[in-house]
């Protein structure tokens, strides 16, 4: 045989490539579908006022409904819908990561200032690195655990935990154990806030409208806990915290995209004198990033942006509810207290803490 012979890769004709791509549609659609129908359930139940009033979102309620399906009845369906569940798992959670900067604007920016938007970048930072630090260092959790319970206490809670896991290559039961922690001390915040506003002395700065939403913007879980704790305080409260806390949400692109090349320079050589691995920018939050810049225009009528944001809420309950579905309640007995205990560590040092950052930024740019 010629030594400079070239192999073809002879191409798939494309009647076979039509007829392949139909099977996967058609192995998908249950599991899709499934995911859809309680995902659409869950956006119903998260409707109700009670649930809202305290804090629990579409999302939250997702989990929990696939939690109880996945422990229950999946078992008896999971060969038939395995492969759409696990496809809107993955696949679907991208594409609402993506569409969550439909939600977004440079202008949100501009409204918290160069104050808010450091405090933002330095609570996360902390919060980040003491989870990691202590979670693999003191508690010997997985790291993988660690840096999802420390990015959804960093970030913006249940959200930044899903876009997260692929990134860091997370199991199911991991994902979901720091899902749970999160939303657990997430929720204590929602009502510790405003009675920690009750305690701070009048007149001082930190009982303005402003500052008070910073803080809370800055260091509370979720947006909808965001938005319940400082509506509890007053509107300008909430206004502000809102507004902090998606300059906050908007830091998820630059933090996958600097955790991807942290994990990429940190991996082990196989062998001595190979070249480190190349660092792999994960699209979805490139593609965020740019759906901001491009929401930052104003293009889209309201109509539009609202039926765009519906389908973002049911991209990533479908995420929720898949991820609910395919992890089972022994994986969070497995766990044990200690992600709990982090979370806790890590809620407590978002009051304290995050309150020194808010203080000493505050003071040192005025």
């Amino acid at each position: 045989m010629n030594q400079f012979a070239i192999p073809l890769r002879v191409p798939m004709h494309p009647s076979r490539w039509h007829r392949v791509s139909q099977l996967r549609v058609l192995q998908r659609l249950p599991g899709v579908g499934l995911s859809a129908l309680l995902a659409a359930a869950a956006i119903r139940l998260g409707g109700i006022d009670w649930l809202q009033s305290h804090g629990m979102s579409a999302l939250t309620v997702a989990i929990g409904v696939g939690l109880v399906v996945g422990n229950t009845l999946y078992a008896r369906i999971a060969g038939a819908t395995g492969a759409g569940v696990a496809f809107s798992k993955q696949t679907l959670l991208r594409a609402g990561v993506v569409l969550y900067g439909l939600r977004l604007t440079l202008h949100d920016v501009g409204q918290v200032g160069v104050a808010g938007v450091v405090i933002d970048a330095l609570v996360l930072t902390s919060t980040f690195l003491i989870a990691v630090w202590l979670g693999t260092r003191v508690f010997g959790l997985e790291r993988e655990t660690s840096m999802l319970i420390g990015a959804g206490s960093a970030i913006c809670g249940a959200a930044a935990v899903m876009a997260t896991g692929p990134v860091i290559r997370a199991k199911a039961d991991q994902v979901t154990i720091a899902i749970s922690t999160v939303v657990l001390f997430g929720t204590v915040a929602m009502f510790a806030y405003p009675a920690l506003y009750a305690l701070i002395p009048h007149g001082s700065l930190a009982a303005s409208a402003r500052s008070f939403g910073v803080y809370t913007g800055s260091t509370i879980h979720e947006v909808a806990q965001v938005f319940a704790a400082g509506r509890s305080v007053s509107d300008s409260v909430a206004n502000t915290a809102v507004i902090t806390k998606m300059v906050r949400v908007m830091m998820l692109a630059p933090f996958l995209i600097a955790l991807s090349a942290w994990i990429g320079r940190g991996a082990k050589r196989q062998a001595a004198g190979q070249r480190a691995p190349a660092i792999s920018i994960p699209w979805f939050a490139v593609a965020f990033v740019g759906v901001v810049l491009f929401n930052s225009l104003a293009l889209l009528s309201p109509r539009t942006l609202d039926l765009a944001t519906k389908l973002d809420t049911l991209l990533l309950a479908m995420a929720m509810v898949a991820l609910g579905l395919t992890t089972q309640i022994c994986a969070l007995r497995t766990a044990g207290p200690k992600p709990l205990v982090l979370g806790a560590v890590l809620f407590v040092w978002l009051i304290a803490g995050g309150g020194a950052i808010n203080g000493l930024v505050t003071a040192w740019l005025h």
